[in-house]
């Protein structure tokens, strides 16, 4: 897969809500996961979204989710730019020069999805997700 650049919106318990509503606006494809299928079934988080993506016919790619446990949500800063896609080396160049001089919040590394996954924000204050595929 191509290295692929969107927003990555965040919610605080209404992400299915939110994505669905997207899905009527644009059309097209939404899956969506929640936090109980990677091992949080069972909780007061296990049926929100842990990630949801929208691609539509017109090119558009819009993913999102609810904020994990324990997280603080804060309206107006609710959103990030994603990198993802199965280039290793792509995607850490990336990670290596956006993270430079910013915040890690999540270091670069694998997850409980398989994926290879970071949070930074930049030395210029935008927030920044990477997702490298299992591929990579």
């Amino acid at each position: 897969m191509a290295s692929r650049l969107n927003p990555y919106l965040t919610f605080d318990g209404d992400a299915r809500q939110a994505m669905e509503f997207y899905r009527e606006v644009f059309g097209g494809s939404l899956t969506l996961s929640t936090f109980g299928e990677f091992g949080l079934e069972g909780t007061p988080h296990g049926g929100r979204i842990m990630h949801g993506m929208l691609e539509t016919g017109s090119g558009f790619t819009l993913m999102g989710g609810d904020l994990p446990p324990g997280a603080e949500f804060s309206a107006g800063s609710n959103f990030a730019v994603a990198l993802s896609g199965d280039d290793d080396a792509e995607l850490r160049g990336y990670w290596a020069a956006l993270s430079e001089g910013g915040s890690v919040s999540v270091p670069l590394e694998k997850q409980m999805w398989g994926d290879v996954f970071g949070a930074c924000t930049d030395r210029f204050g935008v927030p920044w997700v990477v997702n490298i595929g299992e591929g990579g």
